[in-house]
């Protein structure tokens, strides 16, 4: 099984026998730009973890093409059905669904959701991804909350994406201390450096995760991560 970054809070996980697509922002992407081909990408599944423009994305024309499962909260996956669009399956906070390619937990993320017109996105959320004896959290845009210890006691999680970006998510020391409860042996950052308000300064944050006694990894867009 491999993760490949994309830049922002777009990634891809390739199993055995399905592509999964996390929050397909690539278009007007500056970190997505020579890296991937948007009509190169065709996923099995898309999953949403809210509708705000830098993950929303290029979903509906990637999804159109590919015919991908589209997983998001009940807001998202109505909006897409609205839209004309209907191989989708809906979850929300707290529920789990085994699929042909693993089991999904809806998580809580602490943020905001709209899509790019306006409409109401739900409650936006985190996955936690357990397929092939690997279990994978996004935690979504968020800050960090206290629950975040229960999904660590819960879940072995081998693979913990965090937002580090800061102003609008969680930044260097939030992210620490969601690490801290998670408790993940790999911890990879997301939405940073897509643009000057969310720069980061990823020296700073992993030498902070060193001394918690974490272990971390910058990934370059288009870097793959095998796991």
């Amino acid at each position: 099984m491999k993760l490949i970054y994309f830049g922002h809070s777009a990634f891809q996980i390739e199993t055995g026998a399905s592509t999964l697509l996390f929050d397909p922002f690539i278009t007007g992407n500056g970190l997505a730009e020579g890296v991937i081909d948007v009509d190169s990408l065709s996923p099995d599944v898309i999953l949403l973890t809210h509708a705000h423009f830098d993950h929303w994305g290029d979903t509906m024309d990637i999804a159109k093409r590919s015919g991908a499962l589209i997983v998001g909260n009940h807001e998202i996956t109505e909006y897409v059905q609205k839209n004309g669009y209907e191989n989708v399956q809906p979850m929300n906070i707290g529920g789990s669904w085994s699929f042909e390619w693993g089991t999904l937990t809806m998580t809580y993320a602490r943020h905001s959701s709209s899509f790019p017109d306006g409409t109401y996105g739900g409650n936006p959320n985190g996955y936690v991804l357990s397929t092939e004896g690997i279990c994978v959290y996004n935690s979504g845009d968020t800050g960090p909350f206290s629950e975040m210890s229960w999904i660590g006691e819960d879940h072995s999680i081998d693979l913990a994406l965090l937002p580090i970006g800061d102003l609008f998510t969680m930044g260097l020391a939030g992210a620490v201390r969601a690490a801290r409860m998670l408790k993940p042996k790999l911890t990879v950052p997301l939405h940073f450096d897509t643009y000057p308000p969310i720069q980061a300064d990823t020296s700073s944050w992993q030498e902070r995760m060193k001394t918690a006694g974490l272990s971390s990894r910058i990934l370059k867009p288009g870097e793959q991560l095998d796991l």
